[in-house]
């Protein structure tokens, strides 16, 4: 649907929702649909602005939403960016709005907008190299900051993110799809995937979850989930955090960058700002490529759960690349 048939059936909700936080809105606009719906709230005679979003059914409990908002709360005392959350006037922070004409429910919360710029659409425009990768150095510091604090962090009684481990990532029935299932790809593909998928559960295996390479990472760190503020970086969208692999994190924060001219400065960059922070073994840093591939078929999952973005650009892209890596590891 457009963003007006979007807008028609979600803003009532969305202001439904409103009245339970302690915000007057002068102006609520759509932002995206896609899994949440997210509107920009501009608050009456303030100089603060919102983000009000509507979360997908069925993919985070409660106890999972809530337990977002305590990490990222945590998450400030290590000095980067990241959004504030507003309460309801029942307690808690998000509050359950009926979609009028959806027979659906979504759950309702609200933070901190983040003035800057998305860093995806910066770097679009940026065409300097020595600020994009001063940006992705810092990009990486940050990422680095966010695994220190992950670590040594003791959640709260009550507290649960779901786990992206082997079973999460490469099992019968991944959280984001049965990648080698994707309709667009033929039978060899499927069997090249395949054969891949053991490859990657090997490896993984061997490498392990050892507390210092696995705890509570962002999960979805890309540069359309960071905004650059003009000297600074924020991370926005802690909706897919969960325990996982940090270098799971650094390869999604790295991907998106993979069909750039200057990918190897960005990723040289990235990982350089990573180390300024939080050492990395060579264990690690070999296993980056299969990290990335990882990622990759993650992102084939994703597009076979959703046949209504068949033929996109990105797709393409990725099952090309996707292709050419499972050859080189098989």
């Amino acid at each position: 649907m457009d963003s007006g048939e979007v807008e028609a059936l979600y803003l009532k909700a969305a202001k439904e929702a409103l009245t339970h936080f302690p915000v007057e809105a002068e102006n609520v606009s759509l932002v995206s649909q896609s899994e949440n719906v997210t509107f920009h709230v501009s608050a009456s005679g303030g100089d603060t602005d919102y983000v009000l979003r509507l979360h997908r059914p069925g993919y985070s409990s409660i106890e999972e939403l809530e337990s977002e908002r305590r990490w990222v709360h945590a998450l400030k005392e290590t000095g980067v960016a990241v959004p504030d959350s507003i309460e309801t006037d029942r307690g808690g922070h998000f509050v359950l709005v009926d979609i009028p004409g959806a027979a659906e429910k979504r759950y309702a919360g609200m933070t901190t907008w983040q003035e800057g710029v998305v860093l995806s659409e910066f770097l679009d425009s940026c065409t300097g190299q020595h600020e994009r990768t001063r940006v992705f150095g810092r990009f990486g510091e940050i990422a680095a900051i966010f695994h220190n604090q992950s670590i040594l962090w003791k959640a709260p009684p009550g507290f649960f993110r779901r786990r992206l481990d082997l079973d999460a990532l490469l099992g019968e029935s991944p959280f984001w799809g049965r990648f080698w299932e994707h309709r667009q790809l033929s039978k060899s593909e499927q069997e090249l995937l395949l054969r891949a998928r053991a490859s990657l559960r090997v490896a993984l295996s061997t490498y392990g979850e050892a507390p210092d390479t696995f705890s509570l990472i962002h999960a979805d760190l890309t540069p359309e989930n960071v905004i650059y503020t003009g000297d600074d970086l924020a991370v926005i969208d802690f909706d897919d955090s969960a325990y996982g692999w940090h270098m799971y994190d650094i390869a999604s924060a790295i991907i998106d960058c993979r069909f750039d001219q200057d990918y190897d400065s960005l990723q040289s960059a990235f990982l350089d700002g990573y180390r300024e922070c939080r050492p990395l073994a060579k264990q690690d840093t070999d296993l980056l490529p299969r990290f990335e591939l990882l990622r990759g078929m993650a992102i084939i999952g994703w597009f076979h759960q959703r046949p209504e973005l068949a033929g996109e650009l990105g797709f393409e892209r990725y099952k090309a690349w996707v292709i050419e890596e499972c050859q080189r590891l098989t």
